[in-house]
């Protein structure tokens, strides 16, 4: 079969971005998790470098200070709204692991923005927009569904809040990705919202240690 092929691709959805997820929430062993994700990604890897041709280099003309103010907008009213919320559910976790751990806290910030984001990057916005953007001729719908599938990963937090903000988030880095083609300047949005749910006292939700 064509490998650039509609049919090719949608089968290829289906299966790293429908069935994969799924499958991680079912009680099968861990081993056998952890290698159909090894086997996805480096999958995905091969098709963008091999296939898809794809050379991982910064973008001269991108427009930081729009990226900026931006992003400190949106980032203003996220801290206040989850303030408000750890605030009101939890105030013993607010600030928690930095007030108890800083150590822990700086160390899983570089780790999470390194090992955690910049792959999901890869994979939800980069390579999904690569290979399915000419499937779609209304973009919108496939923002909507890039978010669905965004949250379908965190399917095995098995936490109904991380769903609503997976797809949220995954709508606007969907949003900065399909305006600005940049996988650095989602993967550093990316990572600054996730590294703030995790300092405000969030990150139990997402799997972090606290």
């Amino acid at each position: 079969m064509n490998i650039q092929s509609a049919g090719y691709k949608l089968t290829e959805f289906f299966l790293l971005f429908i069935a994969m997820p799924v499958s991680l929430v079912l009680n099968y062993p861990i081993y056998l998790k952890i290698s159909f994700i090894s086997i996805g990604f480096f999958y995905i890897l091969w098709m963008l470098l091999k296939v898809e041709k794809q050379r991982f280099k910064i973008n001269e003309s991108l427009d930081w200070k729009q990226f900026w103010r931006r992003t400190l907008v949106l980032l203003s009213a996220i801290i206040l709204i989850m303030i408000a919320y750890v605030y009101f559910t939890d105030a013993s976790k607010l600030f928690i692991v930095v007030r108890t751990k800083p150590l822990v806290w700086l160390i899983i910030l570089f780790a999470y923005s390194l090992f955690s984001v910049y792959p999901q990057e890869l994979i939800y916005r980069t390579f999904f927009f690569l290979r399915y953007d000419s499937l779609f001729k209304n973009k919108k719908l496939l923002v909507f569904i890039n978010a669905i599938v965004f949250c379908l990963a965190h399917l095995l937090f098995n936490n109904t809040l991380v769903l609503i903000l997976t797809f949220l988030g995954g709508i606007l880095f969907a949003m900065t990705f399909v305006k600005t083609r940049s996988t650095l300047l989602v993967s550093i949005e990316h990572a600054i919202y996730g590294c703030w749910l995790f300092t405000v006292g969030m990150g139990e939700m997402l799997g972090f240690p606290t």
